[in-house]
């Protein structure tokens, strides 16, 4: 580091949100987020591929892993953004795709994170838009297993293209 330069001190989230590429672009663009990548954690198996999350066996929730800068964008912002882009009401399920590798789950890295997550899903439980029961877990962060290269910045290589073709 030279004299005068100042080290960032980044943070990761991880969601889990249904298909993660619509995740992924979502995060992808809030400024203050550095870095996105899609994969798999929540399960047990280790190393799993695309194909075995899909048998729905693994544990695994498709997820985002988000690095960001918390001096611009805050974790709450980062919770913000993830329940709007998801049905949280849904167990297991978010539109057409079933099954518990697309659950909706916030997987905490550290207390302040859990702390935030529980207090926000309180919040938006008594006050919220929801008529239904928010099913969102909250869950401490495991190993996470980057998905293949193909299913990484899925939108941007593959313009026009949805979660559901």
């Amino acid at each position: 580091m030279t004299e005068g330069s100042v080290q960032k001190e980044y943070q990761v989230a991880t969601f889990a949100a249904g298909c993660f590429w619509g995740v992924e672009a979502a995060f992808s663009v809030k400024k203050g987020v550095i870095s996105t990548r899609v994969g798999y954690t929540g399960g047990t198996m280790v190393n799993p591929t695309y194909e075995d999350v899909c048998t729905g066996r693994t544990g695994h929730a498709e997820s985002v892993e988000v690095t960001y800068d918390p001096v611009i964008i805050g974790y709450e912002d980062l919770l913000t953004e993830f329940f709007r882009i998801h049905d949280p009401t849904t167990l297991n399920r978010q539109g057409p795709d079933r099954g518990s590798q697309y659950r909706s789950a916030i997987f905490y890295h550290d207390d302040a994170q859990e702390t935030a997550a529980k207090a926000f899903v309180e919040k938006i439980t008594k006050s919220g838009p929801y008529r239904s029961p928010v099913v969102t877990a909250i869950e401490p962060a495991r190993e996470f297993f980057p998905a293949e290269e193909y299913h990484q910045q899925y939108f941007k290589k593959n313009k026009g293209r949805s979660c559901h073709i």
